[in-house]
């Protein structure tokens, strides 16, 4: 027989909710982040091999996704402590 107590104990969707955000959360901040790695490895290599046009386009895309990396943990880390 349940308890019906532990209905009101375990809010399901809410934590359900928790780990949908959570899971998006890390692979959504792992994937920015190795766009930034790629654009920095990428940069070098075109860097290395004299062509300046490829080298300033994965240069801004690191950039682009470092921020956006940045971002996105200072924003988690403000949602974490307004709850």
């Amino acid at each position: 027989m349940s308890d019906p107590m532990l209905a009101t104990v375990v809010d399901t969707q809410a934590l359900l909710r928790t780990i949908a955000a959570a899971f998006v959360a890390g692979v959504g901040v792992t994937f920015i982040f190795s766009l930034a790695i790629v654009g920095v490895a990428r940069f070098a290599e075109a860097n290395r091999d004299e062509r300046p046009l490829a080298a300033a386009a994965f240069g801004v895309l690191a950039l682009i996704a470092l921020v956006a990396a940045a971002a996105a943990v200072t924003i988690g880390i403000i949602v974490m402590t307004r709850k």
